[in-house]
């Protein structure tokens, strides 16, 4: 879930904000039934082998781009079941088609990248992998975002569908997609021919953990899901000198915080209320001892919006007053502030509403009364949005699928303890709860939506 999100999803009465969770308000849910249909029986015997591969997975994350062994891994699998497989799409991507007779084609995707956190979860088969990300830090890898659940899902989907062929017609077009967590993957496949070496689908579906339902418990939200993401850096140049003597300066730290401060107006008193919008300064960088003004000072920002009109609008409001604050501080003209938007943009996920309501009902329909909610948008981002903008005549839906033990939930809405979050070194989702309910859920859209006439 992209750039750290703190804040996944919550049903009707859960608080929400991947990529990509603040305080959670959990509450009860009823207790998930056992299996009761064909294909519930058929994961539960697969579970110890399933439980197997997401240790694997687990124990052995790689970082986003990075995803060789990985992707390798689950194209052999995809082999036996008698895809037809192509590996390195868009980098580590992997597409596997199986052609069922004429009809729709049906795009399921899962993400494979983990992310540069030191995992503390203390599981047993916990992450001990190391590395250095691209810009040289030393890290710790882990499957801080539950990727980890849904590849291990995909592959359950993937052999359940192919031993089903006499319930479906039409294509699937399943695909393992890298750099979800840098917000490039999917456009790296689209980039790689993803529409034109490949079945063009028709409808497309994903599923993402969620680390504020409870285990087993999925959610599913009409309309735009998640929000667009930007990384803006904005440099503030001044003109340094001798903290003894302000006077011979123009201080970049000073004229920092009040850019800073008159951001927060962008969404307070320039947005509509009604239409969200985030502008948060996650990093300001200046000087390096404390009697000297230095001549920059860097300012870190991500700013998440749902229609394209209101992030246009965001872009231009930052430019304007990083420009008009230095202005009004005497900043000389070649001296402007310089403001730089991130090409790692990811766009807002949107879910057509009828196809939403559709698939939620069909949900509805195949578990038990209080296993699927609807939930609320949140400003947390998902490069899966890329499928549907790429040709908006597809019908896309991303549903979540929760992933805390009931008994945490319970305590966590009794207020006895506090919730880990996606990218948390903490997270550790009911894994087997997790594959089981997205596998079976994914299965059952799959089937409907290449049911045959």
């Amino acid at each position: 879930m992209r750039h750290a999100l703190t804040a996944v999803l919550a049903a009707v009465s859960l608080s929400s904000v991947a990529a990509a969770q603040i305080s959670p308000a959990p509450v009860p849910v009823p207790a998930i039934s056992p299996p009761a249909n064909a294909i519930a029986t058929t994961i539960v015997k697969d579970m110890e082998g399933l439980m197997a591969l997401y240790r694997d997975l687990h124990a052995n994350p790689e970082l986003s781009q990075k995803e060789v062994n990985t992707a390798a891994k689950l194209a052999r699998r995809l082999k036996t079941m008698k895809f037809d497989v192509t590996e390195k799409v868009g980098g580590t991507g992997v597409v596997a088609v199986m052609k069922n007779g004429s009809g729709p084609v049906l795009l399921i995707r899962a993400d494979m990248d983990g992310l540069p956190v030191v995992e503390q979860t203390g599981l047993d088969f916990a992450s001990k992998v190391r590395t250095k990300t691209p810009e040289g830090v030393e890290t710790g890898v882990m499957h801080a975002c539950g990727h980890d659940t849904h590849m291990t899902a995909f592959i359950e989907t993937a052999k359940l569908l192919s031993t089903m062929k006499d319930q479906w017609k039409g294509t699937l077009v399943m695909i393992l997609q890298p750099a979800e967590e840098v917000g490039r993957g999917a456009r790296l496949m689209l980039e790689d021919g993803l529409y034109t070496r490949f079945p063009k689908p028709t409808h497309a579906i994903a599923f993402h953990d969620a680390a504020n339902l409870q285990a087993g418990v999925i959610g599913y939200t009409p309309g735009y899901a998640l929000a667009n993401v930007d990384s803006v850096d904005i440099v503030v140049k001044g003109t340094g000198g001798h903290g003894a003597y302000p006077h011979t300066t123009k201080d970049p730290i000073v004229l920092g915080a009040r850019i800073v401060t008159a951001l927060q107006t962008l969404v307070s008193r320039e947005q509509d209320p009604q239409d969200p919008a985030v502008v948060t300064v996650g990093s300001f960088q200046a000087g390096a001892k404390h009697n000297i003004i230095p001549d920059e000072a860097k300012l870190l920002l991500t700013v998440r919006s749902y229609s394209d009109e209101t992030r246009a609008k965001l872009i231009k409001g930052i430019e304007r007053i990083a420009k008009g604050e230095a202005i009004a501080s005497g900043v000389a003209d070649d001296r402007m502030p310089v403001v730089t938007v991130q090409d790692e943009f990811t766009p807002s996920t949107y879910n057509p509403p009828e196809f939403a309501e559709r698939m939620g009902a069909l949900l509805k329909g195949h578990f038990v009364e209080g296993r699927v909610v609807k939930t609320p948008p949140v400003m947390g981002g998902e490069d899966f949005g890329r499928f549907y903008r790429a040709d908006k005549s597809i019908e896309s839906f991303i549903f979540w699928v929760g992933g805390v033990p009931a008994d945490q939930m319970a305590q966590a809405a009794a207020g006895e303890v506090s919730l880990p979050s996606l990218h948390s070194p903490f997270w550790a989702p009911q894994a087997d709860k997790v594959v089981a309910t997205a596998s079976e859920a994914l299965t059952v859209l799959a089937l409907d939506i290449l049911k045959k006439e």
